[in-house]
Formats: structure tokens, C-alpha cells, sequence
């Protein structure tokens, strides 16, 4: 049985390019993702650099994980919308988006969900506000934090669309 550890982090769905880094900085140290639940993180012991760690934004869809599963790549694990792979350093390279325009559809996919849930939020901390309970200010920051969110994203996005432009 290989060596297993746990380390509990929360990492901000915004920050998937950091987390992603963070999940290969710990495969070239020798320590592979495996599992993977909400701030919890399992990793096993492996050859440092062994393996390449990617993750993605992507509804259930088992043709697409059978579609990667088809490329070498090992399915780790989801957290709500967000899918874990990993694919060993032998197979070469291993990117998830083969373009700009697949990665611009990546942060869309991500900017609908925080408009969603930043909306849904503004709406019912506005409601709340009437309620004598004064719960109505936490959805109101949660829908502030996830409108910051969103503009993150969406200044991501005009960025690569601006790197699309130069190479047009």
C-alpha cells in the first residue's frame, strides 16, 4: 500500500489556475492527487514528476470522461461542477484546452455559474433585508464576493480574447 497524505485546503473556485498549479507542484515533489472532496485533498506517494494534474470546469458527462480516460488520462475525482485528472509525464504533454477559444469557453462556462449564484444571491439578501432577522447582509456579501469573482473572470477572459486578436 502506497503512502497516503491528507491536506485540508480551501481554494476559491476563481483560483483554479492556482490551485491546478499547486496540485502539480506537489506531483513534481513526489505526491500525486487521488482523491478529492470540498477542502479536502488525498495524495499519494509517486515519482517526483511523475504525473501532470489538471482540472476543469465540466457538467457530469461520462462520454467525456471516456473520451479522457481514452487519452491516458486517470479520472481523480469531482467536486460539484469541478473534474480532476491526472495523466502520467511519459504520455507527453497533458492540456485539457487545445486553444484559446477552448479556454475562453472554460471561463464562460465559469462566468455563468458565479452570475447565477451572485444574482440568486443579490435577490434573496434584497428580500431578506425586510426580515426583521438581518440575515439579509450575508447574501448580500456573498453576492459582492461573487460579482468580484465574475469580474475576475470576465477580465480573463477579455485577455485572452485580446491574445486571439494578435495571432488573427
Amino acid at each position: 500500500m502506497k503512502e497516503k497524505k491528507i491536506i485540508y485546503k480551501w481554494i476559491w473556485a476563481l483560483d483554479f489556475e492556482k490551485e491546478e498549479q499547486w496540485l502539480n507542484e506537489m506531483a513534481m515533489n513526489g505526491w500525486v492527487l487521488c482523491a478529492v472532496s470540498l477542502c479536502r485533498f488525498t495524495f499519494e506517494k509517486c515519482e517526483p514528476g511523475e504525473y501532470i494534474v489538471r482540472l476543469e470546469m465540466h457538467g457530469v458527462d461520462d462520454v467525456y470522461i471516456n473520451f479522457m480516460r481514452e487519452t491516458g488520462a486517470v479520472y481523480i475525482g469531482r467536486v460539484a461542477q469541478w473534474i480532476y485528472f491526472c495523466k502520467k509525464t511519459e504520455y507527453g504533454s497533458f492540456d485539457i484546452f487545445s486553444d484559446i477559444d477552448s479556454r475562453i469557453t472554460h471561463l464562460d462556462r465559469i462566468g455563468k455559474l458565479l452570475e447565477i449564484v451572485g444574482f440568486a444571491n443579490l435577490a434573496i439578501g434584497v428580500v431578506n433585508s425586510f426580515i426583521p432577522t438581518h440575515v439579509g447582509f450575508i447574501n448580500l456579501l456573498c453576492a459582492t464576493l461573487l460579482m468580484y469573482g465574475l469580474g475576475r473572470i470576465h477580465g480573463k477572459k477579455e485577455a485572452l480574447e485580446k491574445n486571439r486578436q494578435l495571432y488573427e
